[in-house]
């Protein structure tokens, strides 16, 4: 487990959204007040103003905007975020511009979280189950009021239908909040494939397999899915328009009549949104930043990584790489000296020591491996050669015995790429 203090975020955001600019401001207050502290946005091919939206809030620093052109962009610019920013964020959520996170007290997202994976050493997400609401028998659209006070009927808590094919939908659909370094890639848009042996669960610790978690758990976390809206919002953007999922538009009235479900009031997330807001507070950038880098300066000259005992390292690796990513963003220095080498020297040592590496700790390795290489540092080297003659043969044998043939092969496909590479 990486020390909280030693990311920039402890939750960020990520979404990719196509002319969403009437939502836009909402749906990112409501989050911070939430509890997230950034966000990660993809532009898919809009048309609109949403720059204009988005420009107070990039000026302070909330909102990373990339551009993310083409059709069926959603997985890839999801995997864009993992791979790119995932040691600035204690945690990701995954979720779209129709999606809110709604935790059932006070508590923030990330408090609600925390709880949850406390549970279990062995988790790396949380699968939040939807809940789905109709349209309040809006036909027109009234954009002078938020979404939020709008539409405040949904569909009972374990709303599902079956179709004739057996495809089951309503809320028995997730999104999810993960540990982003523990993510192999996301699969699909609601849920992850996670690395080893991690995984998901729901807030009653049942594990979560695909896109769908049944039964559906709603006492802790849910997201509000306001998927139709009124019915002229939902034929001018749904049916009149393209999606970053589909290569071609999905949406039919018959799915607007599925999911149009107003059984039951309810208006909690307002009450939530309003109880947040009363003690809002933002960490500014400079706090940020010495905070960081003093966790970072701290961890990397606890000791010395040549005196350590060998139990110090078990678990270390997450640890230490993200230090190095980190130490080389922010271009800090320990002395005279680049507290990326000091990194670089602990990730070494971790390697060079017998037990304390998990699978997972290969597979994360494994990914930031090339970035590795590339750094004017001779440990570079010295790393990928005892991962290479030291570590990959270990996991090898461990393999034989424990671990399936896939991941066998792997391994001895990574030993074949180092050694080309090191010759």
């Amino acid at each position: 487990m990486v020390d909280r203090n030693l990311f920039s975020y402890n939750l960020a955001v990520v979404a990719i959204f196509k002319d969403e600019a009437p939502y836009l401001r909402e749906w990112l207050d409501y989050h911070l007040l939430a509890g997230a502290e950034h966000f990660y946005l993809y532009n898919n091919d809009s048309s609109d103003d949403y720059e204009k939206i988005l420009q107070p809030y990039v000026e302070a620093n909330l909102v990373t905007l990339i551009d993310w052109s083409g059709k069926l962009m959603q997985m890839p610019a999801y995997n864009d975020a993992l791979n790119r920013y995932k040691f600035f964020c204690r945690y990701m959520a995954f979720i779209d511009l129709d999606e809110f996170i709604f935790p059932k007290t006070n508590q923030s997202i990330v408090e609600v979280v925390d709880e949850i994976l406390s549970r279990n050493p062995n988790v790396a997400g949380v699968g939040i189950n939807w809940q789905i609401f109709g349209s309040n028998g809006h036909e027109t659209a009234d954009y002078s009021r938020d979404v939020l006070e709008r539409f405040t009927r949904r569909a009972t808590n374990e709303w599902i239908f079956v179709k004739e094919d057996g495809f089951k939908g309503g809320n028995i659909f997730i999104k999810s909040v993960v540990n982003p370094r523990l993510v192999d890639y996301y699969f699909s848009p609601h849920y992850a494939i996670y690395f080893s042996d991690f995984k998901a669960i729901n807030s009653d610790g049942a594990e979560t397999y695909s896109a769908g978690s049944f039964p559906i758990v709603t006492d802790k976390l849910v997201v509000n899915h306001y998927f139709t809206k009124s019915k002229e919002e939902f034929v001018s953007r749904r049916l009149g328009s393209t999606t970053a999922c589909w290569a071609t538009n999905p949406y039919t009235m018959e799915i607007f009549d599925t999911n149009d479900r107003n059984e039951v009031f309810d208006d909690g997330i307002l009450k939530y949104r309003a109880a947040r807001a009363e003690n809002f507070f933002v960490e500014s950038d400079a706090d940020k930043i010495r905070r960081v880098e003093k966790f970072l300066v701290d961890t990397l000259t606890q000791q010395s990584p040549f005196n350590a005992p060998a139990e110090f390292f078990a678990g270390k690796l997450e640890t230490f790489l993200t230090c190095r990513k980190l130490a080389e963003v922010f271009k800090t220095q320990i002395g005279n000296k680049s507290a990326e080498e000091y990194a670089l020297v602990w990730i070494y040592q971790t390697l060079n020591t017998d037990g304390a590496l998990t699978y997972a700790d290969l597979q994360l390795f494994v990914d930031e491996l090339p970035e590795i290489l590339s750094r004017p540092f001779p440990v570079a080297k010295k790393i990928v050669q005892v991962f290479s003659e030291k570590v990959l043969p270990a996991m090898a044998e461990s393999a034989k015995i424990s671990r399936p043939w896939k991941e066998l092969k792997d391994i001895k496909y990574l030993q074949r790429m180092l050694n080309l590479i090191l010759r």
